[in-house]
């Protein structure tokens, strides 16, 4: 989703929550990861891989100037033959430790075994975020949580990925310059091509 589409997406969710949410979220993923010079590992369910949110955050990662945003897609089953960026498996997991982010996508329950994992990588010492369909037990091992129940919000998970991925890449460090910088400029030019008319009252 490029950054006319998030500007309008923006615009038609003003006034509920969520890009609020969104931009929270993102803050507390920049903050984790900045500061480790990288180390994010994403993790979806296993019946549910967040390829999307993967990929918008490496597009992110070389627009903002933040190559640590660009995760490390963690999955549960790894075919023979796949590229390199497509086969770590879970196991990579159990070298996750302080300095480390884990980003966690549950749309639905995560299940017993990942819940397990993500349980050891907590206690390992590195930051677990999720995005999830509120799930309680991950939610409790989760430092920052950004929960979507299906069916019951005004948009669903795919869309709020959207907003989280885009705002991670805002507001990067101060003496960037750039493709940063650009990017910036269009975002402004899209909220001020979509805002309202100014009232003459």
């Amino acid at each position: 989703m490029d950054a006319v589409r998030v500007a309008l997406l923006r615009e038609v969710l003003a006034g509920t929550q969520w890009p609020g949410a969104a931009r929270n979220f993102a803050g507390s993923l920049r903050r984790s990861v900045v500061p480790a010079g990288g180390n994010l590992l994403l993790v979806g369910t296993e019946g549910y891989e967040p390829w999307h949110l993967a990929a918008h955050l490496v597009d992110e990662a070389a627009w903002s100037g933040l190559p640590e945003l660009a995760p490390t897609l963690v999955r549960h089953r790894v075919r023979p033959g796949e590229p390199a960026h497509l086969s770590v498996g879970l196991g990579r997991l159990a070298a996750a430790r302080r300095g480390h982010t884990l980003l966690v996508v549950a749309p639905g329950e995560p299940g017993e075994a990942l819940l397990e994992r993500v349980h050891e990588v907590r206690r390992a010492g590195a930051t677990v975020l999720s995005l999830d369909g509120g799930d309680p037990e991950l939610g409790t091992l989760a430092h920052e949580v950004l929960s979507v129940p299906e069916g019951g919000a005004e948009l669903d998970l795919d869309t709020v990925q959207h907003l989280v991925s885009a705002a991670a890449g805002e507001n990067g460090p101060p003496a960037q310059r750039g493709p940063r910088r650009f990017r910036d400029r269009l975002a402004r030019l899209a909220d001020q091509l979509t805002a309202p008319p100014p009232s003459r009252w």
